[in-house]
C-alpha cells in the first residue's frame, strides 16, 4: 500500500501546486477574459449575420448568452478546486462545495436575462424577476453562511493521528481526488462531444454533483478506517448528507432550489456547530 500511496501523492501534489499557482490561475483568467470578449463579439457578429447558416445556427444570437458562458467557466474552475480540495478535509470541501452552489444560483439568475430582450425590458416578465430575485437571494444567503462556516472551522487537522496514519489518510483522499479529476475530465469531454454534436448538454453540473455524493459515501468510509469513532462518522455522514441536499436543490423547480439550498447550508453550520462544541477533538 505504502507504494500506492506514494505514487498517487507523486502525481496529485504537482498537478495541485500547478493549479494553486499565481501564475496558472492569472493565465486562466486571462483566458476567461479573452472567451468572453470572443463570444460577445461572435454573438455580436451573428446578429449581423456574418456567418453562413449552418455556422449561424450554433451561435446565440442573444449577448446574455456570453455572460452565461463566463460564469459556466467559472464554474468549471471552482469545481477543479473542489477536487484539490478533497485531500485536505471533508469539512473544506463541502465548504468548497457551498461556494460552488452559491455561484449556480448567480448564474441562474444571469441565465434568465436570456429570455429578455435587448435592450433590457422587464415589462412582461415579472416571473423573470422573481427568478432572478430569487437566486441572487439565495446565493448571498449562502455567501453569508459560508462566512460564518468558515470562522467555524479550526485551522488545526487530525492533531490526534500519529503521522504515517495522517500520512496514509490523505493519500488515500489523493487517490479519491484524482479518480473525480478523471470523472470530471471524461464528462467534460463527453459533454463538449454533444455540443459540438448540436445536440443537449446533459447537465453537467447537476450530474457531477450526483457523482460526488457517491464520492462523499467513499471518502466517509475511508475516514472510518482511521478514525471509526461514531463522532467522526456521524459528522463525516451528515456531511454527505450535505452533499445530497447539495444535489436535490440543483434540481428543484425555481424557488424550491433555493429553499433547500439554503437549508443545506444551515444544516451543515449547524452540524458543525454542535460538533466543534460537543465533540471536539480534532478535524479530518
Amino acid at each position: 500500500m505504502d507504494r500506492i500511496f506514494n505514487g498517487a501523492t507523486g502525481i496529485f501534489d504537482p498537478l495541485h501546486n500547478f493549479w494553486e499557482n499565481n501564475a496558472t490561475q492569472r493565465a486562466v483568467a486571462g483566458i476567461l477574459v479573452l472567451i468572453f470578449l470572443l463570444a460577445l463579439a461572435a454573438i455580436e457578429l451573428n446578429r449581423r449575420q456574418f456567418f453562413p447558416p449552418p455556422l449561424s445556427a450554433s451561435i446565440p444570437v442573444t449577448h446574455y448568452m456570453a455572460i452565461n458562458l463566463a460564469f459556466t467557466l467559472v464554474l468549471i474552475m471552482e469545481v477543479v478546486s473542489l477536487i484539490f480540495t478533497l485531500p485536505c478535509s471533508i469539512s473544506r470541501a463541502l465548504g468548497k462545495q457551498f461556494e460552488i452552489l452559491a455561484l449556480i444560483f448567480l448564474r441562474s439568475s444571469f441565465k434568465e436575462l436570456t429570455v429578455l430582450p435587448e435592450p433590457i425590458e422587464i415589462a412582461g416578465h415579472i416571473d423573470v424577476l422573481w427568478r432572478i430575485l430569487s437566486g441572487g437571494g439565495g446565493a448571498i444567503v449562502i455567501f453569508a453562511l459560508l462566512g460564518v462556516y468558515a470562522k467555524m472551522l479550526r485551522k488545526a487537522e487530525d492533531k490526534h493521528m500519529s503521522g504515517i496514519n495522517l500520512y496514509s489518510f490523505v493519500a488515500s483522499k489523493k487517490i479519491v481526488a484524482l479518480l473525480m479529476l478523471a470523472i470530471f475530465l471524461g464528462m467534460g469531454v463527453y459533454n463538449a462531444g454533444l455540443m459540438l454534436s448540436g445536440i443537449e448538454d446533459f447537465a453537467f453540473f447537476h450530474r457531477f454533483y450526483t457523482v460526488l455524493i457517491f464520492c462523499d459515501i467513499l471518502l466517509v468510509l475511508i475516514s472510518q478506517c482511521f478514525q471509526p469513532g461514531f463522532r467522526a462518522v456521524f459528522r463525516n455522514s451528515g456531511y454527505a448528507l450535505a452533499t445530497l441536499l447539495i444535489r436535490l436543490a440543483l434540481t428543484a423547480p425555481p424557488f424550491f432550489n433555493v429553499l433547500i439550498g439554503v437549508v443545506a447550508a444551515v444544516f451543515a453550520l449547524f452540524l458543525t456547530l454542535v460538533y466543534d462544541k460537543f465533540y471536539t477533538s480534532g478535524r479530518v
